[in-house]
């Protein structure tokens, strides 16, 4: 008997497509801050029972040991509550948009762009760039926020174990950047395939917040972290600036894409120091970000060494 195809759908991969459909539709129906509220409530009782609430216990205890027991739950409660309005939101995307004018001082679904004249000034310069964020707010915002400036950005990404679920994820982010851009799977063959895209003149975006074992080290809120170094890379043999920003969420279904002042690469001969400093400028950034929110960052994942202890 032949060998079943690994890429080829299972009778459980139907099912769980079918529950998925059904789950996203409903939440379609609903109002996008109902959806909202409806994701933060079911996460935000149930997360911190999971046993990955460990996780974000313990990064908490390393990375802001200022921080009382009392202090550390609350952020977790905040993380899951992100979570689940984060996932809750992501059928509406393609229906939210960018406030103008008067309709930014209104709480309904959208978003406004702090400093966008850093995306204006960044468009005009009409070569490859850099957009650089973490797991922060809804982070999904990015990429159609930043495609309203003319910049519709490719992305590394994760594949779903299911290739059905896979294939909706791809088509609802599609959707809402209202252009078809590649994704790039993360690893060496991905890293390749971003790189010619680059070189080609098109954009990239990179969430650079989680622990990569092939990355360098750098500092995260002053220890020791595997860090994604891919950016710095890029940046440096094409001469792209680095757009930092994160989403903050300041309602349900309601956003501010705040953008920071765009880094340039100034190569000194050093290739090694040069890709060193521009991680730890990033790292440095996406920590300020954390800092100013804590509950709005996924802390489920192991970001720091195992060896380290609290």
């Amino acid at each position: 008997m032949p060998d079943r195809d690994p890429a080829r759908p299972r009778f459980i991969h139907y099912l769980e497509a079918a529950a998925a459909r059904a789950a996203l539709g409903l939440l379609r129906r609903l109002p996008p801050a109902t959806a909202s509220n409806l994701g933060g409530a079911v996460t935000r009782i149930i997360g911190p029972l999971l046993p990955v609430s460990r996780v974000a216990e313990r990064n908490l205890r390393l990375a802001l040991p200022e921080l009382d027991a009392t202090a550390r739950r609350r952020i977790v409660r905040q993380v899951w509550d992100n979570l689940g309005r984060t996932a809750a939101e992501f059928p509406h995307l393609a229906r939210l948009n960018e406030c103008e004018g008067d309709e930014c001082e209104d709480n309904g679904p959208g978003w406004r762009v702090i400093n966008a004249h850093h995306l204006r000034d960044v468009a005009a310069l009409d070569r490859p760039a850099l957009f650089i964020s973490g797991h922060i707010g809804n982070w999904e915002v990015l990429p159609p926020a930043v495609a309203r400036y003319g910049m519709p950005f490719a992305s590394f990404y994760r594949a779903a174990a299911n290739p059905l679920v896979d294939r909706l994820i791809a088509d609802m982010r599609r959707d809402a950047m209202k252009q078809d851009v590649p994704n790039f799977p993360k690893g060496a063959l991905g890293a390749r395939q971003a790189l010619r895209h680059v070189a080609q003149g098109g954009h990239l975006g990179i969430l650079a917040d989680q622990k990569m074992n092939d990355g360098i080290e750098a500092r995260f809120f002053g220890l020791p972290a595997m860090t994604p170094s891919a950016a710095a890379i890029f940046a440096l043999r094409h001469d792209c600036p680095i757009v930092t920003g994160r989403v903050r969420r300041v309602g349900p279904a309601r956003f501010e894409v705040i953008v920071d002042q765009p880094l340039f690469p100034d190569a000194s001969g050093d290739r090694a120091a040069d890709v060193a400093r521009l991680t730890q400028a990033i790292n440095d950034r996406l920590e300020a970000a954390i800092r100013a929110e804590p509950g709005a960052w996924l802390w489920l994942h192991r970001r720091w060494p195992k060896h380290l202890t609290p």
